[in-house]
Parts: C-alpha cells; sequence; structure tokens
C-alpha cells in the first residue's frame, strides 16, 4: 500500500520525536555515542527503515558493542519505534552502528555519502 505525502510526514514526525528521545538516552550511557540518524524509502516502508547510531571513534563503538551495549542501543530503537506505531522485525536488522571517524576516513566527512552507500548494498 503506497503512502501517502500526509501519511509519510506523520511517521516522519513520529520517527524523529521517538528516535530523538532514544538518542539523548543513549548519550546519558554510553561513553561515546554521538548522535543517530535514520533513512526510509517511504515506497518501501518500513523495510527499507534504517536507524544509524554513531560514535565519536571507532574505538568506543568497538568498546560499546564490546561491552553489549549494542543490545541497549536496539532495545532503545525498539522502544523508540513502538512509540512510532512502526513495526519491523527484527529490529536489529534495521540498526546499524558506524563512527565520526570511519565516515571522515572513508568519505571525507561525508555522512550523505555515506549513508547513499549503505542504502544501495542493503538494496
Amino acid at each position: 500500500m503506497m503512502l501517502s505525502k500526509r501519511e509519510q510526514a506523520q511517521i516522519e514526525r513520529r520517527l524523529v520525536a521517538t528516535l530523538t528521545e532514544a538518542c539523548e538516552t543513549a548519550k546519558a550511557e554510553i561513553v561515546g555515542f554521538s548522535w543517530l540518524t535514520h533513512e526510509v524509502d517511504y515506497g518501501r516502508f518500513p523495510a527499507s527503515l534504517m536507524v544509524v547510531w554513531v560514535f565519536d571513534t571507532q574505538a568506543n563503538r568497538d568498546q560499546a558493542l564490546a561491552k553489549g551495549q549494542g543490545a541497549r542501543m536496539v532495545e532503545l530503537t525498539a522502544s523508540a519505534l513502538s512509540d512510532a506505531d512502526v513495526v519491523v522485525s527484527p529490529v536489529s536488522a534495521h540498526v546499524h552502528f558506524d563512527s565520526e571517524e570511519q565516515c571522515q576516513r572513508a568519505n571525507a566527512g561525508n555522512w550523505q555519502q555515506r549513508l547513499a552507500r549503505k542504502r544501495s548494498i542493503r538494496g
């Protein structure tokens, strides 16, 4: 079913609000976590939804994941999506972890380019 522009805008507002809350929670709990973003193609919603959690350095990203904090971020994502009335399963398939350092190294700090590449890999 094709979503109208109005429905897309409503979903987007809910996602931004609930993911912002998840982001603020994670900033207080997880060392090195900086920000998150989401990407979605509403022509393939919700399957195309991708939430990217971004750390300041690759070392902090790796350390957080090694400590099991990736599960906490997936849990925060699941809660945010639930609050936004978005259903995906499994949630973990829609969550990715990255770092400012890796974006700088591989994409000269160009997040639009980096996220576009992730989209093309996911198909």
